[in-house]
């Protein structure tokens, strides 16, 4: 049986300085809602958008193991908007299984990105780049994620450990059930330092640059065998210049 490592949490007035000195950050579901000034059960009650994603229809390795919806925002300081619809896009040097290719996935759900909640959440992701790579616009990607156990086994990064040619990534944990696994690992991208940790509750947050970590999650198998088990999480990323594909 493997051992579950704590997330090491950073508290949220040390978010920008953690980021800068490690190039990573974890804040726990209460530093979350500290650090948006937002009660923790508006992030909450957001959950029941992971039970209706559609299927991922772009899986290389074959498995029908990934629902997701998938919405694009810019950030400027307070402005927030939400920008067209369009396809998702890593160059093959980021993401050797699916890069350099158009993924248009289904759009997230206009109630969602309405809530306070959620547009706190952007504003403040913008906010946090800005502060560790100076004030800009953000060019922002926001990714739901199901990843299931129905085949047996499920992979929350089938690339394996990558960069997303990004500035900065998010990383949410919506949820989990009856699952084991999901690990979190997290690497210099050019040094031996790396961590391992599992996220278990329900929005805790790890944040990197993505400029000098790699990362990557352990795949997943049911906890009870024969019974459905699942991971949900949120995944946010921070650009400079432009959305990829520009």
């Amino acid at each position: 049986m493997s051992l579950a490592f704590s997330p090491p949490f950073t508290p949220p007035d040390r978010l920008v300085p953690t980021l800068r000195q490690d190039g990573y950050a974890v804040l726990s579901p209460q530093g979350v809602a500290d650090w948006l000034g937002t009660p923790l059960a508006q992030l909450e009650a957001l959950h029941g958008d992971w039970s209706h994603l559609p299927p991922d229809d772009y899986l290389k390795d074959g498995g029908r193991y990934r629902t997701r919806r998938h919405a694009c925002f810019t950030v400027d300081g307070a402005t927030l908007e939400q920008a067209p619809h369009r396809a998702h896009w890593q160059p093959v040097e980021y993401n050797a299984l699916h890069g350099g290719m158009q993924r248009w996935f289904a759009p997230m759900e206009a109630a969602t990105v309405a809530q306070p909640a959620w547009q706190q959440l952007m504003r403040s992701l913008g906010e946090v780049a800005s502060g560790v790579r100076g004030a800009q616009r953000w060019y922002v990607e926001a990714h739901q994620f199901r990843i299931d156990t129905a085949d047996g086994i499920g992979r929350p990064t089938p690339e394996g450990a990558h960069r997303d040619g990004v500035d900065l990534v998010a990383v949410a944990l919506v949820g989990r059930h009856n699952i084991k696994g999901g690990e979190t690992r997290v690497f210099e991208a050019s040094g031996r330092r790396g961590e391992r940790f599992t996220l278990t509750e329900p929005w805790t947050l790890l944040l990197l640059d993505d400029a000098r970590m790699i990362h990557e999650s352990t795949p997943i198998q049911p906890l009870i065998e024969g019974e459905a088990g699942w991971r949900d999480t949120l995944v946010v990323t921070c650009r400079s210049g432009g959305f990829q594909g520009d």
